[in-house]
């Protein structure tokens, strides 16, 4: 099977404590055929000057204002020419050396998705558990009614299946970014790798201003799956939430 270019997108802004570990586990896989683009937001801390040390491991990259993460990221998808896209964010990591190679040569035929599981780590990189929410057997344009079971950072997908983000959400873009892929992807060619695909680095922002977030999503929810749908699955989501807070509290 053909190797195709795979476009690994990192955007960040004052990253100058986590942006070299990012890139450094792009550094070193050992997939032979990845283009990785850095999107800076004109950060006023060191982070230019770690991502210029490290240029040789960076095909493309940008340093100038936006106005948030996912007009970022869209800039990233503009500057992507690989047949897929895969979104790594500062302080974030792919897993292991060798994970893009097995992920890429993990099917037979090349696929619209490739998804898998993620390890969250501390700001130390120390792996502290697994992802809350876990990936469904096989992925389908349902899944993500009981929220986003697969991790932004776990999943690559054909760039010609992704559009812009919607810069409307400002926390939870990439969910429904995922969902609209899956909703065009041939069922068939939904890949589950089993594969660990990334570290990510725990506290992110929906996890900081959640009741936006949930907000968030339920708008999306309704977008893509209608009113009734959206009310009896947010339902359902906030119960099993506060179940398992409960839990955690005991």
């Amino acid at each position: 099977m053909r190797k195709p270019l795979v476009s690994i997108i990192t955007v960040c802004y004052n990253a100058q404590d986590v942006i070299e570990s990012t890139i450094n586990s792009v550094r070193i896989q050992d997939y032979e055929n990845i283009e990785y683009i850095v999107v800076d937001g004109n950060s006023s801390d060191d982070t230019k000057i770690i991502i210029e040390q490290n240029r040789d491991a960076i095909t493309k990259f940008i340093s100038e204002p936006d106005n948030g993460l996912y007009y970022a990221m869209n800039k990233g998808l503009d500057m992507a020419t690989g047949e897929y896209v895969w979104f790594i964010n500062a302080g974030d990591r792919i897993a292991h050396s060798n994970t893009l190679s097995k992920i890429m040569s993990s099917s037979l035929i090349l696929q619209d998705i490739y998804y898998g599981k993620t390890k969250i780590i501390n700001k130390q990189g120390q792996v502290i558990g697994e992802r809350r929410l876990t990936p469904p057997a096989r992925l389908n344009r349902n899944s993500f009614k009981m929220g986003m079971l697969v991790c932004h950072q776990a999943i690559i997908i054909k760039k010609k299946l992704t559009t812009h983000y919607n810069t409307k959400y400002s926390i939870t873009s990439d969910y429904d970014w995922v969902q609209s892929a899956i909703e065009k992807a041939s069922p068939e060619k939904i890949r589950n790798t089993h594969l660990t695909f990334c570290k990510f680095l725990e506290g992110g922002i929906s996890s900081k201003r959640m009741n936006k977030a949930n907000m968030e999503r339920f708008h999306i929810m309704i977008e893509h799956f209608g009113l009734f749908q959206a009310l009896f699955f947010n339902f359902i989501m906030s119960f099993r939430f506060i179940k398992s807070k409960i839990k955690g509290e005991l």
